[in-house]
């Protein structure tokens, strides 16, 4: 935690991205989920993946992101969330050389 009560990890990543004036906030998964997913892929064989969604859409879906403070202040701040497996060899590496990994999260 983050030792702020009502404060999660989350909400604490958002807020510092946009102290910063990050391009983007990276939220890497340890759990071998590879981007948003339509339902949680461990669970349930037909989950979609998707390349993009919205603030909105995670919201309105109630797609398992972030918590739903996070999201409104990077969608507030216009930061973009690119969500991936932190575990899958090169992922970040690729991120940060401005390639296509995980899903993106923005307007």
């Amino acid at each position: 935690g983050t030792g702020n009560p009502f404060f999660t990890t989350d909400t604490a990543a958002a807020l510092r991205a946009a102290e910063l004036d990050a391009h983007a906030l990276l939220k890497g998964t340890h759990s071998g989920v590879d981007g948003v997913y339509s339902a949680d892929p461990r669970q349930d064989s037909s989950a979609t993946r998707y390349d993009s969604v919205t603030y909105m859409e995670v919201m309105t879906r109630d797609l398992k992101v972030m918590d739903a403070t996070a999201i409104a202040f990077c969608r507030d701040n216009k930061i973009p969330i690119v969500v991936f497996d932190m575990t899958a060899p090169g992922a970040l590496e690729a991120i940060l050389r401005g390639g296509r990994v995980g899903t993106i999260v923005s307007d």
